[in-house]
């Protein structure tokens, strides 16, 4: 056996455990979703699992999960993109420690860190007995869509300042010079420059907040009060509850559209991998 075949050989056997997982934890519980998704309880093949979507309390589970994690997307975009251009302004020793600060809430739990907000934001909570104390009226924070978007948001900003800033970090300083030389002031310069060149991390950041949001169902469980059903929430209740694995799984297979989406859309507009080498 000659070098290159050794080393052939040698590639394969290190790809082994990686297989292993692909197959054993992703490929063969899609696998098994798809099987329940397709089949009712007694094995025979049916479509309605996946058509139960478009009933009136499924169809609004989902249309308020677009609509929060649409919401939490766009507020997490708006609040990324200036972080991510201040930490790069800053420097990569500066920006790096900054980056590290950020991303240290991230390494708690996150039940932990959701019941922290349920903390915050209930009825005699912190937030409401610094109103009473300074003698404000008491507001009605916990258990509305707007604490959902604040636990979506909170929990998922890092996933959206990375990639951004992983992309800006990688311009060259060079080319912003040579826009201002030109005449381009700051404005123009983010609109034909910085935003241009970094669609990779902002569809990468999309993607990374707006999937994990559509699927919740651990926040809205928690800041919802279990008041405001999402589709993930649906989804949870029909495997744990209802113990109808066919029908949950029907529904897993319509948010799996969307993830289909999203992937494409990496595919397209981020195919060097840019926004996620971070």
């Amino acid at each position: 056996m000659n070098n290159e075949n050794r080393a052939a050989l040698g590639k394969k056997l290190l790809s082994g455990p990686y297989l292993f997982w692909m197959v054993g934890f992703t490929l063969i519980p899609l696998a098994l979703i798809f099987w329940y998704g397709i089949t009712d309880k007694s094995g025979a093949f049916t479509l309605q699992n996946v058509l139960a979507i478009a009933s009136a309390d499924h169809a609004s589970a989902l249309w308020l999960s677009l609509g929060l994690s649409l919401v939490s997307t766009l507020i997490c975009l708006l609040l990324a993109y200036p972080l991510a251009m201040i930490l790069r302004g800053r420097g990569q020793a500066a920006s790096g420690f900054i980056v590290f600060i950020f991303v240290l809430p991230m390494w708690m739990n996150f039940l932990l860190r959701t019941m922290a907000w349920q903390t915050l934001l209930e009825k005699n909570g912190v937030i409401n007995g610094i109103l009473t104390w300074l003698h404000l009226p008491k507001q009605s924070l916990i258990n509305t869509p707007w604490a959902i978007i604040l636990g979506m948001v909170y929990n998922f900003l890092p996933f959206m300042v990375l990639p951004i800033y992983n992309v800006l970090s990688k311009i060259d300083d060079n080319t912003i010079n040579a826009a201002k030389d030109l005449g381009a002031n700051s404005f123009q310069t983010l609109i034909f420059i910085w935003l241009p060149l970094s669609i990779p991390g902002i569809i990468s950041g999309i993607t990374m907040v707006f999937v994990p949001s559509l699927t919740t169902f651990v926040i809205s469980d928690l800041l919802g009060g279990s008041k405001i059903l999402l589709i993930g929430n649906v989804i949870e209740q029909e495997f744990t509850k209802g113990s109808n694995w066919h029908l949950g799984s029907g529904l897993s297979l319509v948010l799996m559209v969307f993830i289909l989406i999203s992937m494409a859309m990496i595919a397209k507009y981020d195919k060097n991998g840019e926004g996620t080498a971070f």
